[in-house]
């Protein structure tokens, strides 16, 4: 049974950072493309990074591009979430997500994914 339990989350102001992780068991497959996603308050749940796990290529949403890094430790199955110069419209649950097989777009919705965790709740007051 896949499990994926992220950590990491917490309540900070304005401009600092935060570190989310997301350790996945269970997998008896090679992944073809994990993620994170989050929720905001009264929003749907959207993409904010994800890496193709054969090549390591990466992908971020614009609003988080250059303030937030997606990186893995392939040998303990983790991915990490660097924020840094959170902003309060950063406030969400994020979610990790796992994707088994490939596909012609990069995948970036919610139904592409396969595996989600429970969540971390990240919140940023200005």
């Amino acid at each position: 049974q896949v499990q994926l339990v992220e950590s990491g989350g917490g309540s900070v102001q304005a401009g600092e950072s935060l570190r989310l992780s997301c350790t996945a068991s269970g997998l008896t497959f090679s992944s073809y493309a994990r993620a994170w996603f989050r929720r905001a308050p009264g929003k749907e749940r959207e993409f904010v990074a994800g890496i193709l796990w054969n090549s390591g290529a990466t992908n971020y949403a614009d609003s988080v591009k250059g303030r937030f890094t997606f990186s893995r430790d392939s040998a303990k199955n983790t991915v990490y979430l660097q924020m840094t110069s959170l902003k309060p419209d950063d406030t969400a649950v994020y979610y990790c997500g796992v994707r088994r097989s490939s596909s012609f777009k990069y995948p970036k919705s919610v139904d592409m994914y396969d595996y989600w965790g429970q969540g971390t709740q990240v919140t940023v007051s200005s």
